[in-house]
């Protein structure tokens, strides 16, 4: 092999990759990363065997080839290379590359590629086209409610499904639900329901540029894999098997209480309340008063600590219904308020042992539900 790169796409490049890099691996192969030149470019890919990332950057190849480099290792190094052009080549009898910019002449023991695990070849023509910039914001509005639990490996998942031109996104881990809805630019070929893992969802939308550009993505059910195919970036993600539960059974059908408030106010009180809260049970109360003909309707959002103190936050709202006092972790509601992108957020709730939902006012796609805590 012998290649020629710029230094930032290199650096680029392999700080997407690493993220898919195993940390903790009997196979040490798994703590490098691939280079191969690919059609003239550089390929560039990961893998901990749940999860690969490739990434494709521009080159100029002078001879094929192909080696794995030890990841933080060469990730170090090209970060402390000069903005130059970067010349790679490979020694295939000792696995030794050679790398060179301006001044700096370093060789880098490798693996051989042939060991490196096959990342799978797709045709992604068959995928279903996403907007980035729309799947991004469902993703961060669903998969943090996700569990982070292995117990239930089920739950550390988000539930995909695909039915015409609607795609669904939600995630629970037993004690709040994400719920998020979009129309498809063109109806898929067939119906979808497949569960991906939480954490490749959160590095695709962090790799995902904020452009128009469009995402495929394509399952392969006969690896049990799902593959998202960016311009010059492709993730895939092995599936978690198992049954899903049935969201739409914890989503309450009615509320006594529905509560308007404005989302920045609302996400500043329960930043002030968590720091109290956060060193007892994480317990915000809500007393939530309707108003009358003259004053307004007001939430007091509420958090102590016996050895700290307290905050009380008086927020006005728009309010219907009865009087209701009820408690909530303030860590999830923080977490579902810096995703509502609305200027006001609806809360509906019918008790104070019963499920809250949240919804954003002027978005009927997105929904979040939080159990309520014990008021003690």
């Amino acid at each position: 092999m012998n290649v020629s790169v710029l230094q930032k796409n290199l650096a680029h490049g392999l700080s997407i990759v690493s993220r898919a890099v195993s940390p903790r691996s009997t196979l040490p192969v798994l703590a490098n990363i691939l280079i191969a030149t690919d059609e003239g470019r550089l390929r560039l890919s990961a893998t901990n065997l749940e999860m690969g990332i490739t990434c494709w950057i521009g080159a100029r190849v002078a001879e094929d080839g192909a080696t794995t480099v030890p990841a933080r290792t060469f990730t170090d190094l090209v970060n402390t290379l000069s903005e130059q052009q970067v010349d790679l080549s490979l020694d295939t009898r000792t696995q030794t590359l050679r790398v060179e910019c301006g001044p700096s002449s370093t060789n880098v023991k490798c693996i051989d590629a042939e060991e490196f695990p096959p990342m799978p070849v797709a045709d992604i023509s068959e995928g279903i086209v996403l907007n980035v910039a729309d799947f991004k914001e469902m993703i961060q509005q669903v998969a943090f409610a996700a569990s982070t639990d292995e117990a239930r490996p089920i739950l550390t998942g988000v539930l995909v499904q695909v039915e015409g031109s609607t795609i669904t996104l939600s995630a629970t881990d037993g004690f709040r639900l994400s719920v998020r809805k979009a129309t498809l630019s063109s109806p898929a070929a067939h119906d979808i329901r497949a569960v991906i893992p939480a954490r490749a969802l959160s590095e695709l939308a962090r790799i995902a540029g904020d452009g128009s550009e469009t995402l495929t993505m394509l399952l392969l059910e006969n690896r049990n894999q799902v593959v998202f195919r960016l311009k010059d970036t492709e993730l895939v993600s092995q599936l978690i098997e198992g049954s899903y539960p049935d969201v739409t059974q914890i989503i309450p059908r009615s509320y006594r209480t529905r509560t308007v408030l404005s989302t920045a106010a609302f996400l500043k009180a329960c930043k002030q309340a968590e720091i109290f809260a956060r060193e007892g049970s994480l317990i915000a109360r809500l007393n939530i008063v309707p108003g009358g003909e003259m004053k307004p309707g007001t939430v007091e959002i509420s958090g102590q600590s016996e050895e700290i103190g307290s905050s009380r936050n008086v927020v006005e709202a728009s309010i219907e219904g009865d009087p209701m006092l009820i408690a909530f972790n303030v860590r999830y509601l923080r977490d579902v308020l810096e995703v509502i992108k609305t200027p006001n957020v609806a809360l509906e709730t019918a008790a104070d042992n019963a499920p809250g939902v949240l919804r954003p006012i002027g978005d009927d796609e997105f929904l979040h539900v939080i159990m309520p805590m014990h008021l003690g």
